[in-house]
């Protein structure tokens, strides 16, 4: 069965999925079918032990997974850490109106779940998969307007954003340090360097946990070209308190006004997991307890650097 809310997200069950599989791609109907925690965009079932089925969730996942086919099988290659490369296309069909995808499936538990704990180790492969990510890219890479931008172009959503959660019950201290670390990055100096690739949306959901450390890097629909700094934020969002100074050490590309901008990002990123964790907490469609903890957890430790 296939089920439409009103907002036009589409969920498929295990009868659909099997049916999709076998329908499209016999050779693998025979593999283990189970559901799996997905993304914000896309409903996940792993399939076998090796690969994974993604299923557009929003009206807007189909677009993001195009994205991912045109190019994460050209970055895969030059990337440190396992990464959800498509390997098959699925066609939209009557049983199921959008297109899909076969992945590679990427072990560990997500960062939300799992936080990472080993933070050196963790600090030194985020900064080698940023080094081999963040290369100059072609131009027509694709741009995202709230990824990777000035962050003077994002002012109002984020003047709105810690305003909402204010009155939603975030704590004023952290309110009043996001505006103060947020004032800062906005008026740090703009990146003039060419924009490199750029995954988008690192935060705990979109990492995976092995051992204590980071195991890999899933959820590319974000992916695009912009600043740097915007991934740079990761630094605050997935690492332990403490980790920063070794991850930039390691990544070794920036400069002070770098350094802000990514604070500036990173604070915005907080307050979207936070969001997501208060609609939980009232019982909203979408809301999930573990990304408000982490983002929490996250607006913390840039205060803490800041």
């Amino acid at each position: 069965m296939v089920e439409v809310d009103g907002h036009g997200h589409v969920t498929a069950d295990a009868e659909v999925v099997r049916w999709l599989v076998r329908e499209q791609h016999p050779d693998l109907a025979e593999l283990e079918l189970r559901p799996a925690d997905g993304g914000w965009d896309n409903q996940l079932w792993r399939l076998g032990e090796e690969l994974a089925v993604r299923l557009p969730r929003t009206p807007r996942a189909p677009a993001l997974l195009a994205k991912e086919r045109r190019w994460l099988p050209l970055l895969a290659p030059r990337l440190p850490l396992p990464v959800p490369t498509p390997v098959r296309d699925g066609e939209p069909s009557a049983r199921f109106p959008r297109p899909w995808a076969v992945t590679r499936w990427v072990p560990g538990s997500p960062a939300d779940l799992t936080p990472i704990g080993r933070g050196e180790h963790a600090a030194d492969a985020l900064a080698g998969f940023l080094t081999a990510l963040h290369r100059e890219a072609p131009a027509d890479a694709p741009a995202n307007p709230d990824r990777g931008v000035p962050l003077k172009s994002l002012a109002d959503g984020f003047d709105h954003g810690v305003a909402a959660l204010a009155e939603g019950g975030l704590d004023a201290r952290l309110a009043d340090g996001a505006r103060r670390v947020w004032a800062d990055a906005v008026a740090a100096p703009e990146s003039t360097a060419p924009p490199t690739w750029l995954h988008g949306d690192l935060h705990p959901a979109n990492v995976v946990v092995t051992d204590g450390t980071l195991a890999g890097v899933i959820d590319f629909g974000e992916l695009c070209a912009g600043d740097a700094a915007n991934d740079l934020a990761a630094a605050w969002l997935l690492l332990p308190a403490g980790a920063a100074p070794r991850f930039f050490a390691a990544y070794g590309r920036t400069d002070p006004a770098t350094i802000r901008r990514a604070r500036g990002y990173a604070v915005r990123a907080t307050l979207g997991l936070i969001s997501v964790g208060q609609a939980a907490e009232k019982g909203l469609p979408g809301g999930k307890p573990t990304w408000g903890v982490a983002g929490r957890a996250a607006l913390e430790r840039v205060l803490a650097d800041a």
